[in-house]
């Protein structure tokens, strides 16, 4: 069962500091350039914490991590973080434009603390792999600061039935006649509002409601491991078991529900990430294509396709099943109507992950067309990933990649079923948008 529970959030304080310059985008998404630009926003800015930067002289007394727990330990002291006097959860809307319309949308959902359940438990699900060096900075960052900055994403399947306890039972608190608590709007454009929910009877019904359900993480798959890896070390490493709740046994989570009826305004949107080729010590286009032929149809497109008619194809195409674009410098290609489902080249992959246009495209296209092993894939070797179809072309065009490899995005009901059925998707697969804001609650564990 989904065990939640609420919290006495740390919160930054406006009177000393506009929360609009301090929060941030989850660490793995900053880059040089947006963590140098958290740097000159505020010197309470969360990137200090979360993704500080690491000095030349660093030593295993003084670095990033213990930098990091120094200035959260100031900040609460001198009350630039305050904490919230009442167990709390906190409702969280985020509003913004669908990526490449102008059409407007909303996602729900809310934040509470989450017990953490090993994936054996068939409580919490992932979707996709994770990898040893994230995990390993995140397990540094907890154990110095011993507090949760971001929220793990977990969807749920509701029907809208939680999202309407919350709207009625604690009205007062959501009303768009109150103004939230916290309120920005990110680098992005997305409009971030936080309402704090101290109710009782609301939270114990929520709780309720939520108590039945499977989780599926749906970003922060390092971060749920690396709370999970925290919560087994402090267990081994206490001396006596009371059996009751400790704070290392819960992770800070903002709960959305998958299935929720928004048709008028989807606010659940996943996006494709699209892959790059590059240093292949022989490649031409024509060799591609024949070796393409062998897996798919394969249809030629006009070269100087655009990211607009790109999308366009694609989106069409890929009612049908599978539909991917290769785009090199001279040729474009749409590869539609899979010839290899259920053959060996998928291994023990079952028919539903074989399905997907981005494992189609990985065995078939990368591995199979191209020669490129799953390891060197993994490492990113002769491949990189890249979210705007437009930058994917112009990278081709200005030579710096020899293919893109565009795809429409994978579909909701296909992340739930895979992850249900206790299976994973390549890395990178995903990319739910918009991305939830860090340093909007912290949960200290001490």
């Amino acid at each position: 069962m989904a065990i939640i529970a609420p919290f006495r959030a740390w919160r930054y304080n406006p009177e000393r500091v506009p929360v609009q310059r301090a929060v941030t985008q989850p660490y793995d998404k900053i880059t040089p350039a947006m963590q140098e630009a958290y740097y000159q926003s505020s010197p309470y800015n969360l990137v200090r914490i979360i993704l500080g930067k690491r000095l030349p002289d660093d030593t295993e007394a003084e670095n990033v991590y213990t930098r990091a727990a120094a200035s959260f330990q100031n900040w609460r002291q001198t009350a630039v973080l305050r904490q919230d006097t009442e167990p709390s959860i906190y409702r969280y809307s985020q509003t913004f434009k669908l990526p490449g319309s102008q059409t407007q949308a909303e996602r729900r959902g809310f934040i509470a603390l989450g017990r953490i359940e090993n994936y054996s438990a068939n409580v919490i699900f992932r979707h996709e792999q994770t990898l040893a060096k994230p995990k390993a900075d995140r397990m540094d960052l907890l154990r110095a600061t011993r507090a949760h900055f971001g929220q793990i994403f977990m969807l749920y399947a509701g029907a809208g039935k939680v999202d309407a306890m919350l709207d009625s039972a604690a009205a007062p608190d959501i009303s768009p006649n109150i103004s939230p608590e916290i309120e920005v709007t990110d680098e992005y454009g997305v409009l971030h509002r936080v309402w704090r929910i101290a109710d009782r009877a609301a939270i114990s019904a929520v709780q309720a409601a939520m108590r039945d359900q499977k989780l599926i993480i749906a970003d922060g798959h390092h971060r749920y491991e690396t709370a999970l890896a925290y919560r087994n070390e402090r267990q081994a490493s206490a001396e006596t078991g009371s059996g009751l709740p400790v704070p290392y046994d819960s992770v800070m989570m903002t709960f959305v529900d998958m299935d929720r009826p928004d048709n008028d305004r989807p606010g659940l949107v996943i996006l494709p990430t699209h892959r790059l080729v590059f240093g292949l010590p022989s490649f031409s286009s024509a060799q591609f294509q024949e070796e393409a032929r062998k897996f798919f149809n394969v249809e030629e497109v006009d070269a100087g396709i655009d990211a607009a008619r790109a999308t366009a194809i694609l989106k069409n195409a890929g009612h049908a099943g599978t539909a991917l674009l290769a785009v090199t410098a001279d040729r474009a290609f749409l590869l539609h109507t899979s010839k290899a489902i259920g053959t060996p080249l998928f291994g023990k992959l079952s028919l539903r992950q074989q399905a997907l246009d981005v494992v189609q495209l990985h065995k078939c296209l990368l591995e199979g067309a191209l020669k490129i092993s799953a390891e060197a894939i993994r490492n990113q070797e002769h491949v990189s990933y890249c979210r705007e179809a437009a930058e994917a072309l112009s990278q081709v065009q200005s030579g710096k990649a020899q293919a893109a490899f565009l795809m429409n995005p994978v579909r909701m009901e296909q992340v739930r079923d895979i992850a249900f059925a206790g299976e994973v998707l390549p890395q990178k697969s995903t990319d739910f948008y918009p991305k939830l804001l860090s340093g909007l609650t912290i949960y200290a564990l001490e």
